[in-house]
């Protein structure tokens, strides 16, 4: 946890491939759990969530409190009429036949109390809170059955996005990894971002990318990429060549399917490698967001790259030859990398989130205290209504690791 950070609410990370009501571990002492969260759900705990569950007593409540003060041509069956509607979405069947019968009741008695001045005007409120009571059991139902309805459709969306991006783990090659994939709308378990890490006979390779657009062709275009990745990764000796297969990849898929030509031309992304026994980082940004290295102390670095590329998919435009950018990798020190999903996030003012800034000077424990924190900030800076998916990938060098990562194991790891 950020080290003098003030209390927060807590962002409910649900397992990123986790079926819909299940609840995992966002990440233990090493980060070892990616997470799917909503921009939504990270906002959960405020006061007003809390409070939504009372509010069929606080009508009952009210509608009894105006009726007893109220002079007597006022009528509280409005407040009686809500209760069991209000009830209708957010309880199950059996609460919300509870908060009925409380609300005819209510009615009934205080009709009594008051004395029955007017017949036709009592049986006229009673009926109404009636209909209305019998329409909120109809509701209820129609609801529940759309729930069910939405959360199977979000178990096989989250099932899909498990094949394609395939929980990390916790530690590759001495190295210590997290990764998170946040929905920008609270169901949409998928989406057009992506990530993907590595151990090869070359180093740790990681990419971390988004794809132009959304919905089922962007995961189709997530699909091309992480299996050229997975590909391509292990049989290309430099960063150059595997940014290469991967443009090819594209254009190829693009030539087959023009519909991923039309819709999903180009992908931005950060390559990266991590060697073994060193300490050096090298990077090949195509047109992507900056990624971020934290030394351990607080500081943050931003590593913008020494020479602006074009996306991937774009290589129609112009032959230009990549340009690794290489740099230390210290003991202690954070990679992170993330969408733009992040640096685009807005607050009621307009203003973007700036992660350089709002993580500078803050500790972490780790990869995953790290993207925790970092999901959390941003939902608060957004008010919860994050535009756009965020996938997030955070690597770490624990001290003592340097000359002393273990070798490559012979078998294949192309396959995730």
């Amino acid at each position: 946890m950020d080290q003098g950070q003030r209390e927060k609410p807590v962002a409910r990370v649900r397992g990123s491939r986790a079926r819909p009501g299940a609840r995992t571990p966002a990440a233990d002492s090493s980060g070892a759990a990616a997470g799917l969260v909503t921009a939504e759900e990270a906002v959960q705990a405020s006061p007003g969530r809390r409070l939504a569950p009372w509010t069929p007593a606080i009508l009952l409540l009210g509608g009894i409190a105006f009726d007893l003060a109220a002079p007597a041509p006022y009528t509280a069956s409005p407040f009686f009429a809500a209760a069991p509607l209000v009830a209708a979405s957010l309880f199950p069947l059996r609460r919300t036949i509870i908060t009925t019968v409380l609300a005819l009741t209510a009615v009934c008695l205080l009709a009594e109390l008051h004395g029955v001045r007017d017949p036709t005007q009592a049986a006229t409120e009673i009926a109404t809170v009636a209909t209305v009571a019998l329409l909120a059991l109809v509701i209820n139902r129609v609801v529940r059955r759309g729930d069910r309805r939405l959360a199977s459709a979000r178990g096989i969306a989250e099932a899909a996005q498990r094949a394609v991006l395939p929980v990390p783990p916790a530690r590759i090659a001495g190295l210590d990894v997290a990764a998170r994939y946040v929905a920008a709308e609270q169901y949409a378990a998928i989406g057009g971002d992506l990530y993907a890490v590595q151990d090869t006979p070359h180093g740790v390779r990681l990419i971390v990318g988004d794809v132009r657009g959304k919905g089922l062709q962007a995961v189709e275009v997530v699909a091309v990429l992480i299996g050229a990745f997975r590909e391509a990764a292990e049989q290309e000796a430099t960063l150059e060549g595997l940014a290469g297969r991967l443009e090819r990849a594209l254009r190829r898929e693009g030539a087959r399917r023009a519909e991923l030509e039309a819709f999903e031309g180009f992908t931005t992304a950060v390559l990266g490698e991590i060697p073994r026994g060193d300490s050096t980082l090298r990077l090949i940004n195509r047109g992507h967001p900056a990624p971020l290295l934290l030394p351990g102390d607080g500081a943050v670095r931003r590593l913008e790259p020494e020479t602006v590329a074009l996306p991937l998919g774009m290589g129609e435009l112009g032959a230009w030859p990549d340009r690794v950018t290489e740099l230390r990798f210290p003991e202690d020190a954070t990679l992170l990398l993330f969408t733009d999903g992040v640096t685009e996030a807005r607050d009621r003012h307009g203003t973007f989130y700036a992660p350089e800034e709002r993580l500078r000077g803050r500790r972490f424990t780790g990869p995953g205290g790290l993207l925790d924190a970092l999901v959390e900030d941003v939902a608060l800076h957004a008010g919860g209504e994050t535009a756009d998916d965020m996938a997030l990938l955070a690597v770490r060098r624990p001290p003592g690791t340097n000359g002393t990562t273990p070798p490559a194991p012979d078998t294949d790891r192309s396959q995730p």
